[in-house]
């Protein structure tokens, strides 16, 4: 399993991804899922895996393949963002049909899900979830994130203090608290993290940070999360005679 998180937001876009794989409670790994495409001054295209390992990693090595062999349509020439993800769910759909045909049994699930986000010069920041069978849906102004992979321990944060309007840095903090809680809730989705954060028309290719347990920042952040709920539940006002007794 694994955890993504993606926002499109006014002042730029957000990337988080967890860096865990498992195949049973006796052999974890890690895999980076957060992958960056780009050409400084024109262009920055980020994309987050979930799902089949084999399946990912097939569709990044042919898109890599597709700019290094400069095909007549690959991520470094279309014009826009919503081009990038045709290709990226063609891609996908293929690789999928291709490793199901091999097995022959619907007895294993080969599918993936992909965030795909970024900016090319002309047009605005996007951000798309492509499903396994290669469509996908566009972030919008009311929707303004994605997630992949194990999301529902980190969704309520997001939910209660993510808007569109919401800056980078606070949004920063939001995905890393819901990060800290998939975390808590879920041995599946571990450090190291792996981070980008896009400022809306730069068109630099920024390398990120890895964040791992001890990284100081997201201790502190963790720790003070934690104690302020701990801190709010105590001083919440006591219930009424008859909702307990």
């Amino acid at each position: 399993m694994t955890y993504c998180v993606a926002m499109r937001l006014e002042e730029g876009l957000v990337f988080v991804s967890d860096s865990r794989t498992n195949a049973g409670v006796d052999h974890i790994a890690i895999f980076r899922k957060l992958h960056r495409f780009g050409v400084r001054g024109e262009r920055i295209i980020v994309l987050q895996t979930a799902g089949n390992l084999a399946t990912s990693q097939a569709v990044i090595t042919r898109l890599q393949h597709q700019i290094q062999s400069n095909a007549e349509r690959n991520l470094h020439n279309v014009s826009t963002l919503f081009e990038a993800a045709e290709i990226v769910g063609e891609c996908m759909a293929h690789e999928i049909q291709h490793v199901t045909g091999l097995a022959q049994s619907n007895e294993y699930d080969f599918s993936s899900s992909i965030l795909i986000g970024g900016q090319i010069k002309g047009e605005p920041p996007e951000l798309y979830s492509i499903y396994p069978q290669g469509n996908f849906i566009a972030a919008t102004m009311d929707t303004p994130y994605f997630q992949i992979g194990e999301s529902k321990y980190g969704k309520p944060i997001l939910d209660r203090a993510l808007n569109y309007h919401t800056p980078l840095d606070k949004a920063l903090r939001c995905a890393l608290i819901s990060f800290d809680s998939t975390i808590r809730s879920n041995v599946s989705v571990g450090t190291p993290l792996d981070l980008i954060v896009y400022r809306a028309n730069q068109f630099n290719l920024p390398e990120g940070r890895r964040l791992y347990d001890t990284d100081p920042y997201f201790s502190m952040i963790r720790q003070q999360w934690s104690d302020g709920l701990r801190s709010t539940m105590t001083n919440l006002p006591q219930p009424p005679d008859d909702y307990w007794r």
